[in-house]
């Protein structure tokens, strides 16, 4: 009988790219106001799946899905500001 053995700490133990970079780290915490936002907005559209959506159910599902639409501007501004040699609009 022969052991059945896992071989992944062999050819994973010396991956140096298994960690994010320093740039991949701050472009994930730039996203992170919009990935709050859509974050929320599943969490009210969630609360709706069982039951018939009352008044305040649809305004917090409108909130959320204002506040996720003005975090991706934000973000959008953000990138094209960055972008745009010069600092022109």
């Amino acid at each position: 009988m022969y052991p059945i053995v896992t071989v992944q700490d062999a050819v994973t133990a010396f991956a140096d790219f298994m960690e994010p970079t320093d740039a991949e780290l701050d472009a994930i915490e730039q996203e992170m106001p919009v990935i709050m936002a859509d974050v929320d907005l599943l969490d009210a559209q969630i609360i709706t799946l069982d039951r018939v959506p009352t008044e305040l159910d649809n305004r917090r599902l409108r909130r959320a899905r204002r506040r996720a639409l003005a975090a991706r501007l934000a973000a959008a501004k953000v990138t094209a500001a960055a972008t745009v040699p010069g600092g022109a609009a």
